[in-house]
């Protein structure tokens, strides 16, 4: 008896054993099946395209952490699945439709969202090409010409975080391009979105070549969308306010902070979560850095912390140029140098760190002392910072411009004989300068890559025009959807 019920007692415990094995051979060989699938999905660009020039990579603080920027890139092209989603009028060429570069801040409980317009003139830098040659620099070009460098449908994605780098000052750490179809089926994959529409729009909005109004698409008010009509509705430019590009990326921000939301109180939801990510893998052409399903997981949890309050969206300050558009300067680069030093748009210290109190300005005269500035670095708007530093303080600058050599580590003040006086009291606003005496008149200012670093760690209020524009993604869907 007592031998029979061991037997039993252990037969019963093999048997527990081999259904928990079965589980757990079935839960990871599924697991595995997905994580293979999704791995799969995913496809890459070759990283030797990227600049050798490039802005310094972030470093971690004491726990480990960082800021992370990822260039966010929509195609347009009209290759395979995508021509019947958005029409094959202008060929299988890859073309940047929308352009966000996502700051995420040290602390990870901030991040904001820079749209580009894509006909801002820009400085293109050299390219890679398919040929293997690299492009010429090229300036005052349409942003999103970058993204065709090649001609080839994938588009070239390495040319426009080339690009961003050099307009913002900033290392892109990641780049993801998805596509029309990838769009359509990430937002079916979480069953639509609820975004608001702000007014009637016609099949003739959706295609401004049709000549005439034709069908009611989408009616004015509260709608899910998802699917071809999620397309029709960011892609739509006619119809809708001042019709333009820019009014168009404004509701873009509004989609993306509407899905984030969506995404964010599923929770981890594999229901959700799992579809969706096998729709967005298959459609997204990332970095190497980018290139698993354990390396987009990651990443994407690294994200779970920020709420939607401290997400913002905002559109690079810009101006119309003619049938083109200038990005305004400074204000673009001091909005730019804000991300630099990990303030977030209203001039919160996001870094993670506390910021230590800055030494006393110290209290100099310029009164009657003329000075020529000159930008001794490659940090665009440097020496017009400068400029505006010592005019403060009364001193008449007589020109700003560029300096021959753009590779100054250390600010310089160049002066000649009679004027060593005066140079001294300019040095005392640039701590470290160097006083040059040279057989010259007058007094030159050559700022360096020193006083960069200090007009970026200095506080400097962006502009209402500028930060009024921001929406966070937990705005309401009806506001800010369009200018005009």
């Amino acid at each position: 008896m007592g031998v029979r019920g061991l037997k039993r007692k252990r037969s019963r415990k093999r048997w527990i054993i081999g259904i928990s094995v079965a589980l757990v051979v079935l839960v990871v060989g599924a697991g595995g099946a997905i994580y293979l699938k999704l791995n799969a999905n995913i496809s890459t660009f070759d990283s030797a395209g990227l600049s050798k020039n490039r802005p310094a990579a972030a470093q971690a603080d004491a726990n480990g952490n960082k800021p992370v920027n990822v260039l966010l890139i929509g195609s347009d092209t009209r290759s395979g699945e995508n021509g019947k989603l958005g029409g094959s009028g202008s060929g299988a060429i890859g073309r940047s439709d929308t352009t966000i570069l996502l700051h995420v801040y040290p602390d990870h409980k901030h991040a904001v969202g820079i749209s580009i317009p894509r006909d801002s003139l820009v400085d293109v830098p050299p390219c890679l090409l398919p040929d293997g040659k690299w492009s010429p620099d090229q300036p005052q070009a349409m942003f999103n010409s970058a993204f065709s460098m090649g001609n080839t449908a994938k588009g070239n994605p390495a040319c426009t975080q080339n690009t961003i780098e050099k307009l913002s000052g900033l290392r892109v750490d990641h780049t993801m391009v998805v596509d029309f179809a990838g769009f359509a089926a990430m937002t079916s994959a979480v069953n639509g979105v609820e975004v608001c529409v702000p007014n009637n729009l016609y099949q003739g909005d959706m295609n401004p070549n049709l000549g005439h109004k034709g069908k009611l698409v989408l009616p004015a008010g509260m709608q899910k969308l998802s699917g071809q009509k999620a397309l029709d509705y960011v892609r739509v430019r006619h119809g809708v306010g001042d019709n333009s590009d820019v009014g168009r990326m404004m509701r873009q921000q509004a989609f993306l902070s509407a899905l984030i939301a969506k995404i964010k109180g599923e929770g981890m939801n594999p229901t959700t979560l799992l579809p969706l990510a096998d729709a967005a893998t298959k459609s997204l052409t990332v970095d190497p850095g980018l290139g698993s399903a354990a390396k987009l997981m990651s990443f994407g949890m690294s994200l779970k912390s920020v709420d939607l309050k401290n997400i913002q969206f905002i559109t690079a300050p810009w101006k119309y140029a003619g049938s083109r558009i200038d990005l305004v300067h400074p204000d673009v680069d001091d909005l730019f140098a804000e991300l630099r030093a990990d303030r977030t748009l209203d001039g919160v210290n996001a870094s993670g760190k506390v910021a230590p109190k800055p030494a006393p300005a110290p209290t100099v005269d310029g009164t009657g002392i003329s000075v020529n500035v000159f930008n001794g670095t490659t940090t665009d708007g440097l020496g017009s910072k400068a400029s505006d530093k010592i005019k403060a303080d009364h001193f008449t600058v007589t020109g700003v411009s560029t300096a021959h050599s753009q590779d100054h580590a250390t600010t310089r003040v160049e002066y000649g004989s009679a004027q060593a006086t005066e140079a001294q009291s300019l040095a005392k606003l640039f701590p470290g300068a160097q006083l040059v005496p040279l057989n010259i008149t007058g007094i030159n200012l050559v700022v360096g890559q020193d006083y960069a670093k200090v007009a970026d760690a200095t506080p400097k209020a962006l502009p209402k025009s500028v930060t009024q524009q921001a929406r966070s993604a937990d705005a309401s869907p009806c506001s800010k959807l369009s200018y005009g």
